[in-house]
């Protein structure tokens, strides 16, 4: 796997990846950028809630538990200090459907934090998972 990052002005940058998808990636003002896109640390937590989200999806569907709507809020606290990694990130998985299945849920998002997400189990050595289920709210 590979990618280029390219400048595109300032602080605001492109990068693409083999198959030519790009993504804009920029950060605050008063550091050089345009916050015309989201920060790499915000990418950070879009990459964790991607990854577990397309597991859930997946294993969900393999349990034919069926939900009308899937979402995942991500949170994230930084160390104060430089380099300021990621030291608790909270994900809410949010379902909306009819007779939800909790248990299977549940062990739907175990499987993915524990097991098959790379990104979480990547992040995990320098951050504290946690999450929570809401379901029908």
């Amino acid at each position: 796997m590979k990618v280029l990052i390219k400048q595109i002005e300032g602080l605001k940058l492109v990068g693409k990846n083999e198959k030519g998808h790009e993504v804009t990636v920029d950060t605050r003002k008063d550091v050089g950028g345009f916050e015309s896109a989201m920060t790499p640390m915000e990418l950070v937590l879009v990459a964790l809630g991607a990854c577990t989200a397309m597991d859930v999806i997946s294993i969900l569907k393999k349990m034919k538990v069926e939900y009308e709507e899937f979402g995942i809020e991500v949170e994230g606290e930084r160390e104060k200090e430089h380099p300021k990694v990621y030291k608790d990130i909270k994900l809410t998985y949010i379902f909306k459907g009819k007779n939800l299945p909790y248990d299977k849920i549940e062990k739907a998002i175990n499987l993915s934090l524990n097991k098959y997400c790379s990104v979480s189990n990547m992040i995990n050595k320098t951050a504290k998972i946690s999450y929570n289920i809401k379901l029908n709210d």
